[in-house]
C-alpha cells in the first residue's frame, strides 16, 4: 500500500469529525485526570485516597455498563456520544466551582467522579460499535490504527498539559477542560449514524441486556482475548500511584507527574504509528501475549526506578505493549461481533476494560497501603508476567492463532478450491475458537 493509500480513512467525512471530537475530549479527560490525583493527593496525602478515585468511577459503571451496551444497540450512537460529552463538560464545570469554593473535602470530588463514571459507561460501548459504522469495511483496520494514534497523541498531550497548567491552579486545568468538552459536543453534533438493524429473532427486555455476555462466553477467543486485558491491567497498572510515585519516590512536581502520565501513551502512540504502516498479519495471537508481557516487564522497571529519565522510559515501553494487544483484540473483537450486538459485546468489553482500570485504581491503593508503594507497583508488575503465561495455557487457541479469522475467510473465498483448502488448514485454530 501507498503512503496515501494508508491514510485513505481520513475521506470519510463522518470519521473525521468523530476522530477530531475524540482527540478533544480525550485531552480534556487526562488533563482532568492530572489535576484530580494531585488535588487529591495533596488534600490527603493517602495513597488509599487514590485508590477510591478509581473506585468512586467503576461503582456507577459496573452497574450501568450492561444496559448501555443495549441502548448502544437501540439509539444512535454518536448521538450518546455527545450526550455523554455533555455529561463531562458538566463534570468538568462542578469541578471548577468546587475548587474555587476552595471546599477542601474529597468527598464532594469523588461525587463528580460517580458522575463522569455514569457518562463513561454509556460512552464507552457506543465509542466502540460506533467505529465499523463510520468507514467503508475495507478501511477498518486502518480507521482502528488512525484512531488509536490520535487517541495516543491526547493521551500524551492532556497530562502534559494538565501538569503544566496545574502549575496555575487546578481551577485553571478544569476551565480548559471545559471548553474542550464544550468543542467535542459540537463535532460530534456533525456526526449521524442510524440504530443498528435488529434481526426478526433478536431477544428484547431483560435477556436482551445479558445477550453480549452469552455471546462473549459462546466464543473462547474473544473471551480469552478481553479476559487477558482484565487481568493483565487490573494488577500491573499503576496509574492512580503515580502522583504518589512522582511525590515521595521520583521527588519532581506537578509537570514531573504530567510527563508520568503521558508517557506511555508515547509508546503507544509509537506502536500505533507503526500498526497504521505495517498491520499484523500473522502471528496475532502471539503478539498479543507478548505486548501484555512486554508491559509486566516495564511496570516490574518502573518499580524499581529511581531515575524520571529510566521511569519515562519504562513507562512508554509499558504503553507501547499495550497498544499491541489493544489493536489485536479491538479488531478481533468488532469483527467477530454481528452489529445488531456489537453495541452490547462492546459493553461486555468495556466491563473488562472498566475493571482493569478503575477497580485497578482501586486494588493499587489498597496493595499499596498494604505492601507499600515501591513493592505494590513491582508486584503488579509480576503478576502480569503471570497472567501472561497462565492464558497460553488457558487459551492454547488464542496463542497459536495465526491471522485474524475474517482475514483468514476473505482469503479462503478469493481463492481457487485447491487453495481454499489449505487456507482452511492454516486457519483452523482460528475457526474453532470462533464456532466455540
Amino acid at each position: 500500500m501507498s503512503a496515501g493509500s494508508r491514510l485513505e480513512v481520513l475521506k470519510e467525512r463522518a470519521f473525521l469529525h468523530f476522530l477530531a471530537a475524540k482527540l478533544l475530549a480525550t485531552l480534556a479527560a487526562q488533563m482532568v485526570g492530572v489535576a484530580v490525583g494531585w488535588q487529591v493527593y495533596q488534600l490527603t496525602g493517602d495513597v488509599l485516597a487514590l485508590g477510591f478515585v478509581g473506585l468512586a468511577q467503576f461503582a456507577p459503571f459496573i452497574v450501568l455498563i450492561l444496559p448501555a451496551g443495549q441502548v448502544a444497540d437501540r439509539a444512535a450512537r454518536s448521538r450518546i456520544i455527545g450526550w455523554c460529552y455533555v455529561v463531562q463538560c458538566l463534570a468538568a464545570m462542578l469541578l471548577l466551582a468546587i475548587t474555587l469554593a476552595d471546599v477542601g473535602r474529597v468527598g464532594l470530588i469523588y461525587a463528580v467522579l460517580v458522575l463522569l463514571g455514569c457518562a463513561r459507561a454509556f460512552m464507552m460501548p457506543a465509542s466502540q460499535a460506533v467505529l465499523i459504522n463510520l468507514v467503508s469495511p475495507a478501511r477498518f483496520a486502518q480507521a482502528v490504527a488512525v484512531h488509536s494514534s490520535s487517541f495516543h497523541v491526547a493521551v500524551i498531550v492532556g497530562p502534559l498539559l494538565g501538569g503544566v497548567i496545574y502549575l496555575g491552579g487546578a481551577h485553571a486545568v478544569y476551565l480548559s477542560a471545559a471548553a474542550l468538552f464544550g468543542c467535542s459536543v459540537w463535532l460530534m453534533s456533525r456526526v449521524r449514524t442510524r440504530p443498528a438493524e435488529q434481526s426478526p429473532g433478536a431477544a428484547r427486555g431483560a435477556g436482551a441486556v445479558f445477550e453480549g455476555l452469552r455471546f462473549v462466553f459462546s466464543r473462547p477467543v474473544v473471551l480469552g482475548a478481553i479476559s487477558l486485558d482484565l487481568f493483565a491491567v487490573l494488577f500491573g497498572g499503576a496509574v492512580a500511584l503515580l502522583p504518589a510515585m512522582a511525590h515521595d519516590v521520583l521527588q519532581v512536581d506537578s509537570a514531573g507527574m504530567g510527563l508520568l502520565r503521558a508517557a506511555p501513551a508515547v509508546g503507544a502512540g509509537l506502536a500505533a504509528a507503526v500498526l497504521v504502516w505495517r498491520p499484523l498479519r500473522r502471528h496475532v495471537g502471539a503478539w498479543m501475549l507478548g505486548g501484555v508481557a512486554a508491559f509486566g516487564v516495564a511496570m516490574v522497571v518502573f518499580g524499581l526506578s529511581t531515575s524520571l529519565p529510566l521511569s519515562v522510559a519504562a513507562l512508554a515501553l509499558s504503553g507501547a505493549g499495550d497498544m499491541v494487544s489493544v489493536y489485536v483484540r479491538h479488531i478481533l473483537v468488532q469483527h467477530e461481533t454481528p452489529d445488531e450486538i456489537r453495541g452490547r459485546v462492546s459493553a461486555v468489553n468495556s466491563v473488562f476494560i472498566g475493571a482493569s482500570n478503575e477497580l485497578g485504581e482501586f486494588e493499587s491503593g489498597v496493595t499499596a497501603r498494604w505492601m507499600g508503594l515501591v513493592p505494590a507497583v513491582i508486584f503488579g508488575g509480576a503478576a502480569t508476567l503471570a497472567v501472561a503465561g497462565s492464558w497460553v495455557k488457558l487459551f492454547p487457541t488464542l496463542a497459536r492463532m495465526d491471522g485474524f479469522p475474517h482475514l483468514a475467510a476473505g482469503a479462503a473465498k478469493r481463492e481457487p478450491p485447491a487453495r481454499q483448502e489449505k487456507v482452511a488448514a492454516g486457519g483452523s485454530s482460528e475457526v474453532e475458537g470462533r464456532q466455540g
